[in-house]
């Protein structure tokens, strides 16, 4: 996809909440050992406070409150924030805030064990995410990050490489010097560190695979901000290639490998001065 501004990322932000039924059903579960990681790694236990950025309908919310955390959740979209609400109706220790993180304040008071980011935390103005987290964490508490990405390890599907000639040919090729992404996750290392608020503890990746009919991969591109806001005859270019293309496979299914990689960082209780976020 084309490289975008930050304006764009300010207003792409927003498409999502079209697609927050389909969100839900097509993108991938988060793997089970990730949330085992997690909850080792940050030391909680049933009952702790969580707190959730961009929780979209849900996804990661739920294996965690299944968990017996009591977690609230933060989501600018108010059709994601209703889907999530609605995923979630059957935990009282769950609660859905439809609002920007950068926005919202919590009770005076309240502080939580843990604030966290699924597939999300790239959306937050990098100026104020890492000092917002360290204001409403307590002492000791952490912050996780982690995302869903496409990789290509060696054993991947062609199909990918294979499609980036029609990407190209509606104006949505990636940028020169950049390509399809191999296993070796970007993360956010450098930027946790570099807040001076928060020690790194834990960095580890996930890679799984799944198989998609093409209108089964359809209905997952149409969840992804540059594909909803692509113009109505860049999609049917593209779509009608992807079924085609798909049509005259004998399985008739593509492979996609996801990626993730989960960072889990501990708030310092003496950050660096300069990074001290406004009180």
């Amino acid at each position: 996809m084309t490289e975008r501004s930050p304006e764009d990322r300010d207003r792409l932000k927003l498409t999502f909440d079209s697609a927050a039924d389909r969100y839900q059903q097509v993108r991938p579960d988060y793997p089970e050992r990730l949330y085992e990681e997690l909850v080792s790694a940050a030391g909680l236990q049933p009952g702790a406070r969580l707190l959730e950025v961009g929780c979209g309908p849900g996804k990661a919310t739920i294996p965690l409150a299944q968990r017996g955390f009591q977690i609230t959740c933060i989501e600018i979209g108010p059709h994601l924030a209703a889907a999530a609400r609605r995923n979630l109706a059957g935990y009282d220790t769950v609660q859905v805030v439809e609002r920007s993180f950068e926005d919202w304040r919590p009770a005076e008071d309240e502080r939580f064990d843990l604030v966290f980011a699924a597939t999300a935390w790239h959306w937050i103005d990098p100026a104020v995410g890492y000092q917002l987290a360290w204001r409403w964490l307590r002492p000791g508490g952490h912050l996780a990050i982690w995302a869903a990405g496409h990789v290509l390890p060696p054993d991947c599907d062609p199909f990918f490489r294979e499609i980036q000639d029609v990407y190209d040919e509606i104006g949505e090729g990636l940028p020169p010097g950049t390509g399809l992404r191999p296993v070796g996750l970007p993360d956010d290392r450098d930027a946790i560190e570099a807040s001076g608020l928060f020690t790194l503890t834990l960095l580890r990746e996930f890679v799984w695979e799944i198989s998609y009919s093409a209108e089964g991969y359809i209905q997952l591109l149409d969840t992804f901000s540059g594909h909803i806001d692509m113009a109505a005859w860049q999609r049917d270019r593209l779509y009608g290639e992807i079924r085609r293309r798909l049509a005259d496979r004998p399985d008739g299914l593509v492979r996609r490998h996801w990626g993730a990689a989960l960072q889990v960082a501990r708030r310092r209780d003496q950050p660096a001065p300069a990074c001290l976020p406004d009180r």
